[in-house]
């Protein structure tokens, strides 16, 4: 089974894999009923959704009918004002059929322009402690991509006491000398206010480029048991984080039998090989 461990202060004990479930993008119910049977299965109880994620919420909702208690579900505002963030909470809310979800989580907030509407007056900072206090949301967190991640992280960190971080991680990322000082940064902040760690793209072979898409992750994945494990490992070699699976169902049974086996952390002479022999590069170059 796929180990557990404390999601930062929030008192719940999740999977260290966690469902990323843009991976329902275009899923119907049925699908994703069937998926949560795979999750519930190899142990995951944890599920991240976001309302931007296409179908994802819509088809959640009936597939949660008799399961809730066994998922902390978390979810995602786009929004950068109090009051739209707010209306697509209460959206997100209808067509998850809950009452209120465990995590709300401020969606991609790395841009400098969002960033300042976001803290400014009205913004959606001030939408954080309403959601919590009205029972819409548990806890609160905050979630990136790019290369600039790390860094405004930060900054929103010195302004709000979030509950958990959510951004990329991979070995590519790692090798940038700037955003693996940032992870480590925010990481320690972590470990002195407790809030949990969750990694993204972790899967990532490359950017798509002019190769056909084969899979509805927005970037060219790794493949391959073998492959998977390695890069799994890589991710949860960062002590205390939770790992997002790759938004693809096709991919998920292969990620939750890497998991399962406890993948261990290799080293760097090993990744450096994979990297070669797939042609690993970073999304965000």
């Amino acid at each position: 089974m796929i180990p557990l461990a404390e999601f930062g202060r929030t008192g719940h004990m999740s999977s260290r894999l966690l469902f990323g479930a843009a991976a329902l993008w275009n899923a119907s119910a049925a699908e994703a009923d069937r998926a949560l049977g795979l999750l519930l299965d190899a142990g995951v109880n944890h599920i991240d959704t976001a309302a931007s994620y296409g179908r994802s919420e819509e088809a959640l909702g009936p597939a949660l009918r008799g399961r809730r208690g066994s998922f902390f579900l978390a979810t995602k505002t786009d929004k950068r004002t109090k009051a739209e963030a707010l209306a697509q909470l209460e959206a997100s809310l209808g067509l998850l059929g809950v009452d209120h979800v465990d995590l709300w989580q401020l969606h991609n907030l790395t841009d400098e322009e969002g960033w300042i509407q976001a803290t400014g007056p009205g913004g959606v900072f001030e939408a954080l402690e309403e959601a919590k206090s009205r029972g819409l949301a548990r806890f609160v967190g905050v979630t990136g991509h790019g290369r600039q991640a790390p860094r405004l992280h930060l900054r929103s960190l010195a302004l709000f006491s979030f509950d958990s971080v959510l951004l990329p991680w991979n070995w590519s990322l790692s090798r940038l000398p700037e955003y693996a000082e940032g992870l480590r940064s925010i990481q320690a902040l972590g470990r002195e206010r407790g809030f949990a760690l969750q990694l993204i793209k972790t899967l990532c072979r490359r950017p798509w480029g002019d190769r056909p898409h084969s899979r509805i992750t927005w970037y060219e994945p790794i493949e391959g048991g073998e492959d998977i494990a390695r890069a799994l490992g890589w991710a949860f070699g960062v002590e205390g984080a939770f790992v997002n699976s790759a938004g693809d169902l096709g991919l998920l049974p292969g990620i939750l039998a890497a998991a399962a086996a406890g993948p261990g952390v290799p080293g760097e002479a090993e990744m450096a090989l994979m990297a070669e022999r797939l042609g690993m590069e970073d999304l965000f170059a």
